[in-house]
């Protein structure tokens, strides 16, 4: 990100001008360098053809319309279509990652196999009818500053998904470790009866 925003380069029209070689030396350090600049060319063609290179258009799609059409592109999977539409688009959907499988794995909710599709609907059934989130009293710092996308206005489902899944992730990263996992000082250990082995 950081190679692409000192070559002026992080817009749509940016790297739909940039030569594939340029984009992938400036994305090499991210791995997979190739694919991504392939994967990155493919979605602005995708883009450009169906809705005439705007993402206003593209995201006043329905979701599944437009959920569909994303998984349809290559190297599009369910997370991702989902992280665009939720943090993109500001489409009340529900991300699933490797944190949220755990955690649901380890409270019993859902086995450690159940399907995104299956997760991602219990979740978003839990979620839609919530009142509206409410406004803190006083930010915490910032780590930089927000994004035009960070401060779009979203519905109240479309919030709860986004505070949800951020939520999860500081849950994960600071407890539920893939293996040692540290159930002392969680806040969701209330709601687990003993620690269970890493998985």
């Amino acid at each position: 990100m950081a190679n692409l925003c000192a070559a002026h380069v992080l817009t749509l029209d940016g790297i739909r001008q940039l030569p594939i070689a340029e984009l992938e030396l400036l994305i090499r350090p991210a791995g997979y360098f190739r694919q991504k600049a392939a994967r990155l060319k493919g979605f602005i063609e995708f883009l450009d053809a169906h809705y005439d290179g705007s993402l206003t258009r593209m995201f006043a799609q329905p979701t599944e319309k437009l959920r569909t059409e994303l998984l349809a592109l290559n190297g599009i999977g369910p997370e991702t279509a989902d992280s665009i539409l939720l943090y993109a688009g500001s489409h009340p959907v529900f991300v699933v990652d490797a944190y949220m499988r755990r955690i649901l794995h380890r409270h019993g909710i859902l086995p450690a196999t159940a399907a995104y599709d299956e997760i991602r609907s219990l979740v978003e059934r839990a979620i839609v009818g919530m009142p509206a989130p409410v406004p803190k009293a006083a930010p915490s710092p910032l780590a930089h500053s927000p994004s035009r996308i960070s401060r779009a206005r979203r519905s109240a489902a479309s919030q709860h998904f986004n505070d949800l899944h951020g939520l999860i992730v500081s849950v994960g990263k600071l407890h539920c470790h893939k293996t040692s996992p540290k159930c002392v000082g969680c806040p969701l250990a209330p709601f687990l009866n003993g620690c269970e082995p890493a998985v």
